[in-house]
């Protein structure tokens, strides 16, 4: 094996088969040499130079992928298993980026429902000065005034123009914060509120892109989807849920490049602890909530509370359709991203939502490999980060150290050894065994 000169911060993994996130060919007996915070080489034994006296890390019968990426969760939203409009504090904040983090979800987007406090700890990760998972953030995003989104929040944390010239002047307002991406409400939420009148959400998304920002879309109706394809935005939030997607769609979402993110946890949360208490059980859940959360999805009031509820049969009708049309778009080759709403909710996990939604990806028809591509090249693309996604020299060293093959089995992602988050190596917050 070739040596190259002694590297200050060098690290080498060796021995573990490789999943770089292109959708190339895992590649076996791998060689990953980090320096600082960046991957200088990565490539079969025998061709990788090691720097002299790099540390050196035997990942032998393991599985090396990159960092999962979300692209659509949220931070400071639930305090203590619940939801609070005053929870959107550095102290709240800080130990959720930890938690994707030590689940392996290295960057995420915190996708609307920010106060302005965002941008400050944006930027002093950026100067290593705040923990946890990279931060990106679409600022406060656009709602509808006395609608969606509806959940407690402090009055700025949310736009919600009356207009579509308030709406301008808000971009304006975001735009000059250098947002990562907007964020617009759409839909009515089961019939609730009053949806977005197109208006709004054209001269929205007109003005977002006067300033160089893509726009991401809370949608649930095919025919929203539609009409926000023809003004432009650049993804889907969640999935379309309320029919079969269609030709026309398709076509539009392929001719614009426009990204398409699942989410199937938001609908899945709503009733599946309930149906299956087991799931609380598992240690790798456990570890993400706390006590009491868990003995509340366990109560018997709980599972009253989710029987009754006259949205139930809506949303597990909105879950199977939404699974059906991930297949159809991926069946089409439109761009798939990957995220899951966590944060938004007490039943929306961070860093557990993620390796679940992956496992429900798979579910719904696409290969492991195919989650896989999602959950880092495919959200990358979808948040314009060009400087990480996938483990290629010059990329950053964010990479996941498992136990196990996930492409033979989604839920090895699960098997956390060794977490890499810009070179630095971090515990799991379950190991594997």
């Amino acid at each position: 094996m070739t040596l190259m000169p002694l590297l200050a911060q060098a690290v080498v993994i060796q021995g573990a088969r490789l999943i770089d996130g292109t959708g190339a060919a895992p590649v076996d007996n791998a060689v990953v040499v980090i320096d600082g915070d960046h991957i200088v080489a990565v490539g079969p034994a025998g061709k990788i130079a090691v720097p002299k006296g790099a540390r050196a890390v035997d990942a032998r019968g393991r599985t090396v992928i990159p960092g999962l990426i979300s692209a659509h969760s949220h931070v400071g939203l639930v305090v203590d298993g619940q939801n609070k409009a005053d929870g959107y504090t550095r102290e709240n904040i800080r130990p959720q980026l930890e938690q994707f983090e030590k689940y392996g979800v290295t960057s995420i987007i915190a996708l609307g429902l920010n106060r302005d406090l965002v941008y400050q700890i944006r930027d002093e990760q950026k100067r290593g000065a705040f923990p946890g998972a990279s931060l990106f953030t679409a600022g406060r995003g656009i709602g509808v005034p006395d609608g969606a989104p509806p959940v407690p929040a402090a009055p700025d944390q949310v736009y919600r123009p009356m207009t579509a010239e308030q709406a301008v002047a808000e971009v304006r307002e975001t735009a000059s914060h250098h947002p990562d991406m907007l964020k617009l409400w759409v839909d009515d939420v089961y019939g609730k509120f009053t949806k977005m009148q197109p208006a709004v959400f054209q001269a929205a998304i007109a003005e977002a892109h006067k300033q160089g920002v893509r726009v991401a879309a809370h949608v649930f109706y095919l025919a929203d989807a539609k009409a926000l394809a023809a003004a432009g935005v650049d993804a889907f939030a969640h999935s379309i849920r309320d029919q079969p997607v269609d030709a026309e769609l398709i076509s539009a979402m392929k001719s614009r490049g426009i990204f398409y993110v699942p989410t199937f946890t938001v609908d899945e949360s709503a009733f599946i602890f309930a149906e299956d208490p087991s799931l609380t059980q598992d240690a790798f859940f456990a570890a993400a909530v706390p006590p009491a959360l868990v003995k509340q999805l366990n109560s018997p009031e709980y599972k009253q509370k989710v029987a009754s509820d006259p949205n139930g049969p809506k949303i597990r009708a909105a879950f199977a359709n939404g699974q059906k049309n991930l297949k159809a778009l991926r069946d089409a080759g439109c761009r798939i991203a990957f995220g899951t709403d966590s944060g938004a909710q007490p039943v929306r996990i961070p860093g557990w939502a993620e390796h679940r939604e992956l496992e429900l990806m798979v579910r719904a028809g696409l290969s492991p490999m195919e989650a896989l591509v999602a959950a880092s090249r495919g959200s990358a693309a979808m948040l314009g980060l060009t400087d990480r996604g996938t483990l290629e020299a010059g990329k950053r060293a964010d990479l996941l150290v498992l136990a196990a093959d996930p492409l033979e089995n989604i839920r090895n992602t699960r098997q956390l050894v060794s977490i890499w988050h810009a070179g630095k190596e971090v515990k799991p917050a379950v190991a594997a065994k």
